[in-house]
C-alpha cells in the first residue's frame, strides 16, 4: 500500500526497525520536500515487500554499472516520472538511500545517487569506492552524499 510523504510532520513509519529511523525518515521528508516544491509532485512510498521490480531495478543498474551489491535490508521504494526524468528510489534499513535518475532524452542526466542518514557509517560496499560530500538539511540533519554517471541504458 503507498503512502505519500508528509514533510512538514516528519513520521519513521514504515522505517520502524532502521537503527537510524528518524534520521532516514527526516531523509524521506528532505526527498519529499525537493519534489513537492521542485516539480509540484507528491513523494509516495511503498513497502520493499511490495514493490521488488524497483529494488531489482536499482540492484541491476548498480551490479552492472559498478559491481556493487547493497548487502542492507530495502524497507521503502519509490518509483515516479516527472517532467522527462524517471526516479527510483530504495530506502534501506541501515540508512542509506538510493535513487536512480535517468532522463527519457538520450542525452540528458542519467546518474546514481547515494545519501546517507545522520548517525550511519558508510556501508563497505561502498566506502573505497566514493568520497561522500556533507549537506545540511532542516529535516534530515547532516546528509552525507555521492553519486555516479551511468553509461549503460536501463
Amino acid at each position: 500500500m503507498s503512502s505519500i510523504v508528509d514533510f512538514t510532520n516528519v513520521s519513521a513509519v514504515g522505517l520502524e526497525s532502521s537503527p537510524v529511523a528518524q534520521a532516514l525518515a527526516g531523509l524521506r521528508a528532505h526527498e519529499a520536500r525537493y519534489f513537492k516544491h521542485k516539480y509540484q509532485h507528491d513523494f509516495t512510498v511503498v513497502p520493499a515487500s511490495e514493490s521488488p521490480e524497483t529494488t531489482d531495478y536499482v540492484s541491476h543498474v548498480l551490479k552492472e554499472e559498478r559491481d556493487i551489491e547493497i548487502a542492507a535490508k530495502p524497507l521503502e521504494t519509490s518509483r515516479f516520472q516527472v517532467a522527462n526524468i524517471k526516479f527510483a528510489y530504495v530506502f534501506y534499513e541501515d540508512g542509506l538511500v538510493v535513487n536512480v535518475l535517468y532522463t527519457v532524452d538520450h542525452l540528458g542526466k542519467r546518474a546514481v545517487g547515494f545519501k546517507l542518514s545522520e548517525g550511519m557509517e558508510i556501508p563497505t560496499e561502498l566506502a573505497a569506492k566514493f568520497k561522500f560530500a556533507r549537506q545540511k538539511s532542516n529535516l534530515a540533519g547532516t546528509i552525507r552524499g555521492s553519486f555516479f554517471v551511468i553509461k549503460g541504458e536501463y
